[in-house]
């Protein structure tokens, strides 16, 4: 099936918007993420998602995001809560306490999707596909609702881009001109769950961390300027989603979700090599470069001489 025939298939123009969609969001979303040190918080907020998706399904036994996303973000909001108390009341450090709630959260929800499986609605759940993620199985509706839920993370983005800039370069000048710092915060872990139930569906539990912060560390290689940084991100991360649904549809029985990440993988590459000024080629060029100023110099103090 040759790339044209995809882009045209009805079926296959929904996933490619709900990926588009998807990206979009999750790398707007991300910058902040990173530039605050925080990627791991993405992954620990993905896989604590996981038992707030499970609890939501046993208790209203259907496949409504609406109801996977309030699980999602109790979930994710204990886990933010329970990272913030280890770290605060502790000498566990937050890498360690990342790994810790992670680890919990993670099993606690592979045990309820377990449960979920061997119960009599276990068949129609379909919830293991959340792991990896079943891009193929979005329809009009789910795409109407992540395309809200993306133009609305994408609003409050902009709406607050000074708050979180300031936020994510000075925390303590933010406290200091009275910016309440740790309402902030949680406001923005409570943006990064939203994120990564809006991706679930889509790439899975497990890659959702890589679509929040590869095309935010690969958008970084290319600028200085923080809303230049964001847009790009979430270029990056719109392109993957795009080439990722048509490499996924163009091979036989190929997931989604991994070739979504794969794609933004090949961005990061790219970027690693050929950013402006901090890719490998640009520095390469900039080092031989001082080196011949270095030799023409050395030659003319030898010939003043």
């Amino acid at each position: 099936m040759d790339w044209k025939t995809i882009i045209l298939d009805p079926n296959t123009q929904w996933v490619l918007f709900g990926s588009l969609l998807l990206g979009l969001s999750s790398g707007v979303i991300g910058s902040f993420a990173y530039l605050r040190k925080q990627s791991l918080m993405g992954d620990a907020l993905a896989h604590a998602a996981l038992p707030g998706v499970c609890l939501a399904f046993m208790i209203t036994g259907t496949k409504s995001i609406f109801s996977f996303l309030i699980g999602a973000i109790v979930a994710g909001v204990l886990a933010t809560f329970s990272i913030g108390y280890i770290t605060r009341h502790t000498r566990i450090k937050q890498d360690a306490a990342l790994g810790m709630v992670l680890s919990v959260f993670f099993g606690f929800g592979i045990v309820l999707l377990t449960q979920i499986q061997h119960s009599d609605s276990g068949n129609q759940s379909g919830l293991d596909k959340f792991l990896f993620g079943q891009a193929a199985s979005l329809v009009k509706s789910d795409v109407y609702t992540i395309g809200i839920i993306a133009a609305l993370l994408v609003l409050i983005c902009t709406l607050f881009f000074k708050e979180f800039k300031l936020l994510s370069f000075d925390p303590g000048f933010a406290k200091g001109i009275g910016l309440p710092v740790v309402w902030l915060d949680q406001f923005l872990m409570v943006l990064l769950v939203v994120a990564v139930v809006v991706g679930i569906q889509s790439v899975g539990v497990v890659l959702m961390a890589a679509m929040l912060i590869t095309p935010a560390v690969s958008a970084r290689y290319w600028t200085d300027r923080l809303h230049i940084m964001v847009a790009v991100s979430g270029l990056f991360g719109a392109l993957s989603g795009v080439l990722g649904t048509i490499f996924s549809t163009m091979a036989d029985n190929m997931p989604t979700g991994p070739m979504i990440v794969l794609s933004a993988t090949v961005f990061f590459v790219l970027s690693v090599l050929f950013g402006p000024t901090r890719g490998v080629v640009a520095k390469a060029r900039a080092k031989a470069s001082n080196k011949k100023y270095v030799l023409q110099q050395a030659v003319k103090d030898v010939n003043g001489l």
